[in-house]
């Protein structure tokens, strides 16, 4: 059986790093002076420096040949064709039509899905313009002033990144609130303090089954209900589902629910009607731009040749790092605290998508797939985490996201918070030798006995990989750029290592042990057939627990 550590495209990779293996950065740009040139790519508002990476352009030209073996372009047209790439569940991923503003048509089973798409979105820009322009009453005749978006994972976690990011653009007045933790600290902890009157709900579970989401909305309705009666529960709740029966059950008019299809898949469906708390806090022609920024991104995914195309030299020089570099992780450093929830957002973009080991075809993979992604603010992240990626033995990438042009006009704090984020790409490049550190020492009046002592510990071997994303500004339209920059890479990578990023059968096995284990937990099951650390960890638990 072969893997893809067979393929000639990787074993040329293979031999080209171990020529390049102790060649340092500093070296490489010593004797490029046009290597920044060399290795930046623009498009509109983005900037992608990528040379800071232990690369030569025979590196690149490598890598592009390895993407045209596994046939990245081939992919990426199925993809764009609205072929079932998702084969595990029979399924197109066809999420790029959600942001299609061109309207080209885009099929799947031969039908345009484009008029479907546009419906959707004119319903929510109707509902979001009675919402924001106080023509929305709750049931006793005031306007809506907080709304709460309950869901999980990709319901949760890309509107609640947007709406973060983007809170410049909100409406003064109206205020937005994500509920997704099973916690009851987390649903209790953001409706307190809010008015029933004024509040509306929004739940997003495209089942209408989930069961983090539907317990949290069935408390969120108790509480409506206690406060303003089962009447007010049509007038302060609204549904992003594709379950009319569910979501009528549950009490919701279902001319406030708006569908999507089984072609979006949770981690990229803030394009659908999953975005419309988003839409609600920046307004639809705001939520239309985001829309635009990542079909420009798009556009360029699909037409742009291989070593001029932003999304796939992301995606190969995170194989590189990873697969023949050995990076044990990566992590994403946005200077923008506007953009503090990214990180959390690429996780499960990248490590739902990509953690599999096995093909497409059922087969081991043969090599690892995605590196764990992590990320912090700068500079908060500089004095936690950054010790470990700078004199740590295990090599960890990063990607900094530096934005040109803030929202706050606190120039001073822009400057010093730029200048950390460039410093910091030139530190993990650079490095610090003995020498330098000794040189440090002595101009600093240290005696040599106390050099002799310090020195080590203030060495830095550099040679460590970084990108850096540029940004004019963070708005929609950026921001729509950097997602589906990021959405791309991930797919990509999960061409060349030939898995389906579109499925998540890692996320079951959990979710379906829980349930007996909840039993056990009310005492209605006897857990004979757990394992005996978990069935005496619920006996524990039940015997502190003050509520069974």
């Amino acid at each position: 059986m072969k893997t893809i550590t067979d393929l000639s495209a990787w074993k040329a990779l293979e031999a080209h790093r171990d020529a390049v293996l102790d060649v340092h950065m500093r070296d490489l740009f010593a004797a490029d002076p046009e290597r920044f040139e060399r290795f930046t790519r623009e498009l509109g508002p983005v900037l992608l420096d990528f040379s800071k990476n232990r690369i030569t352009v025979e590196t690149l030209d490598l890598l592009c040949d390895l993407a045209r073996q596994v046939d990245v372009e081939g992919w990426r047209q199925r993809m764009f064709d609205g072929e079932a790439i998702n084969a595990t569940e029979g399924r197109a991923a066809l999420h790029v039509a959600l942001r299609n503003r061109s309207n080209v048509p885009y099929k799947v089973a031969g039908e345009d899905v484009m008029p479907a798409v546009n419906e959707v979105l004119e319903r929510m820009r109707a509902f979001t313009v009675a919402i924001r322009g106080g023509i929305w009453k709750g049931v006793t005749g005031k306007p809506i002033t907080d709304i709460v978006n309950i869901g999980i994972g990709g319901s949760d976690l890309g509107p609640a990144m947007a709406t973060r990011a983007l809170a410049p653009f909100g409406k003064e007045g109206l205020n937005l609130h994500f509920v997704s933790n099973i916690d009851g600290v987390d649903l209790a902890g953001t409706i307190n303090g809010l008015d029933p009157a004024t509040t509306l709900f929004i739940v997003v579970s495209k089942t209408f089954t989930t069961v983090e989401t539907m317990t949290n909305a069935e408390s969120a309705r108790d509480w409506l209900v206690a406060h303003l009666g089962s009447n007010a529960v049509s007038r302060h709740f609204a549904a992003v589902s594709t379950n009319r029966k569910a979501v009528t059950a549950f009490g919701i008019d279902p001319a406030n629910m708006f569908g999507f299809w089984d072609w979006v898949g949770g981690r990229y469906s803030l394009w659908s009607a999953v975005g419309l708390s988003l839409a609600l806090a920046i307004g639809m022609d705001q939520f239309e731009s985001l829309l635009k920024g990542a079909e420009a991104m798009d556009r360029h995914f699909q037409e742009a040749p291989l070593d001029e195309n932003l999304p796939v030299i992301m995606g190969l020089i995170g194989v590189w790092n990873a697969n023949f570099l050995d990076a044990c992780a990566h992590a994403v450093l946005p200077y923008d605290q506007s953009l503090g929830r990214f990180p959390a957002y690429l996780q499960q973009l990248e490590m739902e998508s990509n953690g599999k080991a096995v093909t497409r075809d059922g087969n081991p993979v043969g090599v690892s797939t995605t590196p764990v992604l992590f990320g912090e603010p700068g500079t908060n992240g500089q004095h936690s985490f950054y010790q470990m990626i700078h004199q740590s033995p295990r090599l960890v990438s990063c990607d900094f996201i530096v934005v040109a042009n803030s929202h706050e006009a606190m120039p001073a704090h822009h400057r010093i918070l730029v200048s950390n984020a460039l410093a910091q790409t030139q530190a993990l490049m650079k490095g610090r030798t003995e020498a330098e550190a000794r040189a440090e020492l002595a101009a600093q009046g240290v005696e040599a006995d106390v050099q002799d002592r310090l020195a080590p510990h203030k060495v830095f071997p550099g040679n460590r990989p970084t990108n850096t994303i540029v940004l004019d500004r963070v708005d929609p339209y950026s921001l729509g750029m950097l997602i589906a920059l990021y959405e791309h890479r991930v797919f990509v990578q999960s061409v060349i290592w030939g898995i389906n990023p579109f499925d998540q059968w890692g996320v079951e096995l959990g979710k379906v042990m829980a349930a007996s284990v909840e039993r056990a937990l009310a005492g209605s099951d006897t857990g004979k057939d757990q394992d005996s650390s978990t069935r005496g960890l619920v006996a524990r638990v039940r015997a502190r627990s003050e509520n069974t």
